[in-house]
């Protein structure tokens, strides 16, 4: 017991404070200040951080899979102690107020910060999946929560930033000694992860499995025979496979073009916040997600015809607490719903595929459920949004499915692929969104731009509406691909 109340203990520490690349937006005011760094050399070093995640996401799954979560804590330490010790001299030895930027550092930074985005990955896994591994009777209760606190960092990290390293009479933030503090706190934090993020021993399960029919099997003399035996063959799960297999499942490929079209969506949030302040909101979130910005910068206040600056600002400030609170909400609710309606389906040998409750609706539901409320949100934008206070159904929209999806996807995985390479199949998955986000972004700019006189910011709804023509047909698209999933894994999930 002792050693379950530490590992969750690992879990809520890690999870808190692994979002230190995602509040580079309070580093980048005195990086611009002191070391005279551009904006473009703040970009390179904000998206390296984000980049430096997905590279290795399968790679680090495959870790969790084969060595468990406490390896890749260990190495979130030793990685995210480097990564922000040496970008934390880097700042401290720069001479302050020089007159050209520094391009050394920078690009020195740009490679700590791609350090960080690895650590980020190797955090995030860790704690994920020793939640998940460990709690397998609440499966999405276990990755919603952990995912929550994940998404808590950066408001947990800019608490301590804004509360112990910023100047009052300023307003300025001490980046070096900020630095310090996450290469101390973070190397700590994933050490003792180190040691209390272990998995339970296999086939320790005491519960009953429960038949589709909702009764307790029995085990039969010959099941107990075959219990007693350590015998890996007699219970090899058929769902394990390689990753060649699970690239040649067409499921698969339909699963990832789903995650395309849905979470490429929601992907465009941050770059609408960009437009709106740069400094205050770049990359806080993964089209909508990156784009809520210029989406009410381009729209008349409710009051006058065309809003001031800092009005702008502070209502895209509004529509990214929202979307964070409808995010937060939807993980925490979605996930014990999940697990009590739809828990993951286990394999038992010679019984098949089983839960430990009764199963009475699919997981495909929640993914059905997202698609048609993100095709409800840019129907909304398309035809119902006038003003800039209409767009908060926008963030709220976009929050949920963000935060359902996700939420509910490992829990998919896991009863479609099992569980022994859950975390090299998840980590192959997310390459989805990094894929949708990069498209999607793209199809925006393009838009933007071509309505967009030269020199001068576009204004108006034509900013936009084309993108959201084409993401509500991409989005129920996607619910009719979940359409065809469902039907295939009925029984499954």
């Amino acid at each position: 017991m002792l050693r379950l109340v530490l590992q969750c203990t690992a879990i809520v520490c890690t999870s808190l404070l692994v979002g230190g690349i995602f509040v580079f937006p309070l580093l980048a005011p005195a990086l611009m200040e002191h070391l005279k760094l551009t904006q473009t050399q703040l970009s390179s070093i904000a998206l390296a951080g984000m980049a430096g995640q997905y590279p290795f996401s399968s790679i680090v799954g495959k870790l969790i899979d084969h060595y468990g979560p406490r390896v890749c804590s260990f190495l979130a330490a030793v990685i995210f102690s480097a990564a922000f010790a040496l970008s934390a001299m880097e700042i401290s030895l720069s001479p302050e107020h020089s007159e050209r930027p520094n391009t050394a550092v920078a690009e020195r930074l740009v490679v700590y910060f791609a350090m960080a985005g690895l650590g980020t990955v190797l955090s995030y896994f860790s704690f994920v999946f020793s939640a998940t591994k460990t709690f397998t009777n609440y499966f999405t209760i276990a990755s919603g929560i952990t995912m929550s606190l994940f998404g808590l960092s950066p408001l947990f990290l800019s608490y301590i930033a804004g509360k112990f390293f910023t100047d009052t009479s300023t307003g300025s933030l001490d980046v070096a000694h900020f630095l310090q503090f996450l290469a101390f706190s973070t190397g700590i934090a994933h050490l003792v992860g180190a040691y209390a993020l272990s998995l339970p021993p296999k086939n320790t399960n005491t519960s009953q499995p429960v038949s589709n029919s909702g009764t307790a099997d029995t085990p039969n003399e010959r099941s107990r025979l075959l219990d007693g035996e350590d015998s890996s063959d007699c219970t090899t799960d058929p769902r394990d496979g390689s990753a060649l297999q699970l690239l040649q499942d067409l499921h698969f490929w339909l699963l990832a073009l789903y995650m395309v079209m849905i979470l490429g969506v929601v992907g465009l949030f941050p770059y609408f916040i960009c437009s709106v302040s740069w400094l205050n909101f770049q990359m806080q979130c993964e089209m909508i997600m990156s784009n809520v910005g210029t989406i009410v910068l381009s729209l008349p206040s409710s009051t006058v015809a065309r809003a001031l600056v800092s009005e702008g600002q502070q209502a895209a400030s509004l529509q990214v607490k929202i979307l964070s609170i409808s995010n937060t909400t939807s993980r925490i609710l979605v996930g014990p719903l999940a697990d009590f309606i739809s828990p993951v389906f286990e394999y038992q040998h010679l019984e098949g595929y089983m839960t430990i409750r009764k199963h009475r609706i699919s997981r495909m539901v929640f993914l059905s459920g997202a698609a048609s409320l993100l095709a409800a949100t840019c129907t909304w934008m398309v035809f119902g949004v006038q003003t800039q206070h209409d767009v908060w159904l926008l963030s709220v929209g976009t929050g949920i499915t963000y935060g359902a999806v996700f939420t509910v996807l490992p829990g998919v995985t896991c009863s479609i692929w099992g569980i022994r390479n859950l975390a090299r199949n998840f980590g192959i998955i997310t390459y989805s969104p990094f894929i949708g986000t990069t498209l999607y972004s793209y199809v925006y700019a393009l838009i933007v731009t071509r309505h967009s006189a030269e020199g001068v910011a576009c204004q108006g709804r034509i900013c936009w509406e084309s993108t959201f023509y084409f993401c509500l047909g991409t989005s129920l698209a996607a619910l009719a691909i979940n359409s065809i999933l469902w039907r295939n894994w009925t029984g499954r999930t």
